[in-house]
């Protein structure tokens, strides 16, 4: 009796682990483009459910635009463009522009460094609450207030725009870890040796 009951009660447990049935399909999903269509070698989209290709999608697409914001900001600072005027009482926006881009971060004062921490925590935390969340089939989140919508009405065309937002931030992401290791470790990017901003 005691083992029957024993099955009874982990049959349901091993109901929870057992894989979901995923009905997204990531070869039709925007960003699966040639020539790696659906590149996924760690088997990440089959995790969990299609809530979870959904964050783990909304995840890429916040980090792709916030590695495209990077990546610009990187050259426009590298090339000595700046605001006119002081960014505090001891530091001006010019003398931040002369210094390499991780240096000039250092001499952000940290009441500013807070500043802009609070400003992306408040950004991911409206972000996040409003409506419906991606994970339940709402719309993925936006980093612009208020948002702009410049996207077509057809669905194909508007594919074509994502898969290109997602193909330009995906390249961002590898030219700002490609800044970060070479301002960290010289040499580590042979096409970066010799450049001043590094």
């Amino acid at each position: 009796m005691k083992v029957a009951a024993t099955v009874v009660a982990l049959s349901g447990v091993a109901n929870a682990f057992a894989p979901p049935q995923k009905s997204a399909n990531l070869q039709d999903m925007p960003g699966s483009t040639l020539p790696l269509k659906g590149f996924d070698p760690f088997g990440l989209a089959t995790l969990g459910s299609d809530s979870t290709l959904a964050w783990f999608r909304a995840a890429e697409l916040k980090h792709s635009r916030v590695a495209m914001l990077a990546t610009t900001g990187y050259f426009v600072q590298a090339a000595g463009f700046h605001f006119p005027g002081m960014l505090s009482s001891e530091v001006s926006f010019e003398t931040l522009s002369a210094m390499k881009p991780f240096d000039a971060w250092d001499a952000v004062p940290d009441l500013g460094k807070a500043q802009i921490y609070f400003s992306i925590f408040f950004a991911e935390v409206v972000t996040e609450a409003k409506g419906t969340h991606y994970t339940k089939g709402g719309d993925f989140p936006t980093i612009i207030f208020p948002p702009i919508n410049l996207a077509p009405t057809d669905a194909e065309e508007l594919k074509v725009q994502q898969s290109r937002e997602l193909n330009n931030g995906r390249l961002a992401m590898i030219a700002i870890m490609s800044f970060v290791a070479a301002a960290n470790l010289p040499g580590s990017v042979p096409l970066l040796v010799g450049n001043s901003m590094f």
